[in-house]
């Protein structure tokens, strides 16, 4: 395979980089050690829900739910949503350190309302709740605002919740196993937006899947220290997970399929100023592995966002562009290996609006069937050690 001819204008082959034209690679080009997709996970793979100590109880029979502190019962009927706050909300006020809830059953709730969680609490669901009808604002079954010190062990929502979970200016949280097989709404939301000078700080997400939602799977906006395990988002109408104005985040997998399909969204997305700190970019977004599969965009990062590395990414058959950087700053996409197969070009472009990108590099991939260009032309961007087959690649010098 003869290499192409340079374009018109400012694009041409950059030749100081490592580029190997390797026609005959064929095939989707998985990254070793890595897995296609997989299939929905089993809820219950993490430890035990109930397990162990609690001070309060809510149990299930028939249509009756009761809630017990104690030898105390604080709720005895038929509403779910009920039962569980009132449980909540028979913990000692004022504590300083956490006190367990243990929810045992399955229910129904309102997308008009929400189960609110106080500082100091853990609340373990044992059950599915399942949100019906419709709402508006910010309604959850899951909600926490101005708290601190919250942990959700194990949760599992379906139906139609405008957010399954909700949380704004809060810290110290921990999200475990959290299933969320939706059918509208937004899966997770976390951030500060009800006192932006200050950021919502020390968030723990273990590991969710999020299906069928409305918008997102998983969005962030205003974090100071985020760590996910693994992300799972199977056809949510937007992002699989997107960070928005987080800095000091770790992730380790984004797994997606079907994530933003038809839309310019990603499996993972980054924008909104994402690592920036005090005005500069950094390192402190750490990616260690995207899978996406089909979808609209593979790997987004817009609008004067930066600080990332991504260790491995394998995109294949992306709608939009596999790999889009956008006013983008000190960004390194497959730090250690990736590939990109059919669907849309890797691209790095610009707006007007914003400054153009800077400290880009794009490395160690295997680009098959498919096309890597930039245009404009960015400021100190390094591609290297990309295999092309049956792709072109048009970039700057």
């Amino acid at each position: 395979m003869s290499l192409p001819s340079a374009s018109p204008g400012n694009q041409r082959w950059r030749t100081r980089a490592a580029v190997i034209a390797a026609a005959a690679l064929t095939g989707v080009g998985a990254i070793a050690g890595l897995q296609p997709a997989a299939a929905d996970p089993d809820p219950r793979t993490f430890a035990t829900c109930g397990e162990g100590t609690f001070n309060a109880e809510v149990t299930q029979s028939g249509g009756t739910w009761t809630a017990r502190n104690g030898g105390t019962t604080v709720y005895s009927g038929g509403d779910t949503r009920a039962a569980i706050q009132a449980a909540i909300d028979s913990l000692r006020s004022g504590r300083t350190t956490k006190e367990r809830v243990v929810v045992r059953g399955d229910g129904s709730i309102s997308a008009g309302s929400r189960i609110s969680l106080r500082s100091f609490t853990v609340l373990d669901v044992c059950g599915t709740i399942n949100v019906t009808g419709s709402g508006s604002g910010d309604q959850a079954p899951i909600y926490a605002r101005g708290v601190r010190d919250v942990e959700v062990p194990h949760l599992r929502v379906t139906g139609t919740p405008l957010y399954g979970i909700f949380m704004r200016n809060v810290d110290n949280v921990v999200l475990g196993d959290i299933q969320l097989p939706l059918s509208g709404g937004l899966g997770i939301r976390i951030d500060n937006h009800g006192d932006r000078s200050v950021r919502s700080r020390n968030i723990r997400i273990d590991n969710v899947f999020v299906s069928g939602t409305g918008t997102h799977g998983v969005e962030t906006y205003g974090l100071d220290g985020l760590t996910i395990g693994t992300v799972t988002a199977r056809n949510t109408r937007h992002a699989g997970l997107l960070l928005n104005d987080t800095i000091n985040a770790t992730v380790g997998m984004v797994d997606a399929q079907g994530a933003g399909t038809g839309t310019g969204y990603a499996a993972f997305r980054t924008a909104n100023r994402n690592g920036r700190v005090s005005g500069s970019y950094p390192t402190n977004i750490r990616v260690g592995t995207v899978i996406a599969r089909g979808g609209g965009r593979g790997v987004f990062c817009v609008s004067e966002s930066g600080g990332l590395v991504i260790d491995r990414v394998d995109i294949a058959d992306a709608g939009n562009n596999s790999i889009l950087i956008e006013n983008c700053y000190n960004v390194n996409i497959a730090a250690v290996s990736g590939a990109v197969t059919r669907g849309g070009e890797i691209r790095l472009a610009a707006r007007t609006e914003f400054p153009n990108n800077r400290d880009i590099i794009i490395q160690n991939l295997t680009v098959t069937n498919s096309a890597v260009t930039e245009n404009p032309c960015g400021e100190n961007t390094t591609f290297r050690n990309i295999i092309l087959s049956d792709s072109r690649m048009n970039v700057c010098a």
